[in-house]
């Protein structure tokens, strides 16, 4: 095992060299930049192609491309460019495509500020393009060794279940400097539980099969396989079609494929959760570091608070939220997102609540005063807001 003192863009990009990623297309932009500029100078030292485009469109519309010509691939970016994959990223979801896509978060809206971390596209992952009728992957790391590991589970998630992966980070993930272990043996990469698999060739002819089945090697245009592809409804040969019942059958796959599957997929971190907590912390990404000391703090002082953390954020885990509790969602925005999920899935006599900060994590002592006012019954309040709309 060789370790370095390393940001988690350098993480990400040796956690998606070692799971076989060979083609990556991408346009700077911070703080996802440093891992296009590591892609450049690494790829073509294993046979692989580095392309800077012209605009994030083309970069996620050559990485679609390079995977359905059968290689591994990636791009990385932040949200002013993960929505504007938006129409590549739906054919790649359409057509079954796996590849990988990085997305660092940053103060929004549009622009906002580069240099700080935000949480503002949790939905965005959840529906990063038109239509509905699919089900998305995204793993969120909260830290820089988590990214590696969590970059090369997005490629093993996305051979399996030929779809594209999200990886949702933040910019003090990717711009954070951390203690990274890199396996360099097989051993190694046993022992850190890594997971890989390699890209097959589907022989053909039906291709779209309208079942929930999984394991099925992907489209890849050439290799004698005569497939076909296109972003419209397709049969199960891949010929366009428009037809009610088409339609149905490959909703179904799209959707269920991923739901009936939840087993292979989902990731997360509980904390006290046995121990009957009065309230329960939620949070993803870089803020749950700070949620994690501030529950075990408190617990020191006989508070009973747990934590629960989804690493695995779409299909979101209805399941972990099954106690009745007063239910706090710790959030790098100030319009909370994932606590309308809490909302949805805690039972119906639970309290949920938000607290949102943007461009700075919460500190520990701020947390604490929340768990006091929430088992007193107070309001929560907080400068810019006399009460929280939840």
């Amino acid at each position: 095992m060789k370790r370095y003192l390393e940001t988690g863009n350098f993480a990400i990009t040796q956690g998606a060299i070692i799971a076989g990623c060979r083609g990556f297309f991408g346009y700077p932009i911070t703080p996802a930049t440093e891992i296009a500029e590591a892609m450049s100078r690494l790829l073509p030292q294993v046979g692989g192609y580095y392309v800077q485009t012209e605009d994030e469109t083309a970069a996620m519309h050559l990485a679609v491309g390079a995977a359905l010509g059968g290689m591994k691939t990636m791009t990385a970016t932040s949200g002013p460019g993960y929505i504007l994959y938006a129409d590549p990223y739906g054919w790649a979801i359409g057509c079954e495509i796996p590849l990988v896509v990085l997305n660092s978060q940053r103060v929004g809206p549009v622009s906002g500020i580069t240099g700080a971390p935000g949480q503002g596209e949790f939905y965005l992952t959840r529906y990063p393009t038109q239509g509905g009728n699919f089900e998305t992957i995204v793993l969120a790391p909260n830290s820089a060794q988590e990214a590696f590991f969590l970059t090369v589970e997005a490629f093993y998630l996305s051979e399996r279940f030929r779809t594209p992966v999200t990886i949702l980070a933040d910019q003090l993930i990717t711009d954070g400097w951390e203690d990274i272990s890199i396996p360099e043996t097989d051993e190694e990469k046993e022992a850190m539980g890594l997971r890989f698999a390699e890209r097959k060739v589907h022989p053909g002819p039906e291709f779209y099969p309208p079942t929930d089945e999984i394991d099925l090697p992907p489209v890849v245009l050439g290799h004698n396989t005569g497939a076909l592809c296109s972003d419209w409804t397709p049969t199960e040969e891949g010929y366009d079609i428009e037809t009610v019942e088409a339609q149905h059958k490959h909703a179904y796959r799209l959707i269920y494929k991923i739901r009936n599957h939840m087993d292979l997929i989902s990731r997360y971190e509980t904390l006290f959760l046995d121990d009957d907590p009065e309230i329960i912390a939620v949070s993803f990404g870089t803020p749950s570091r700070v949620v994690k000391t501030a529950v075990k703090k408190a617990r020191e002082k006989g508070v009973k608070v747990g934590m629960v953390r989804p690493i695995t954020l779409w299909p979101f885990p209805d399941d972990l939220f099954n106690k009745k509790a007063i239910y706090l969602s710790v959030e790098l925005n100030y319009d909370g997102q994932l606590v309308r999920e809490v909302q949805r899935a805690a039972p119906c006599d639970s309290e949920v609540h938000f607290f949102g900060k943007c461009g700075e994590l919460p500190t520990v002592a701020e947390l604490h005063d929340l768990f006091d006012k929430l088992l007193k019954g107070e309001p929560l309040k907080r400068q810019g807001w006399e009460t929280e709309a939840w």
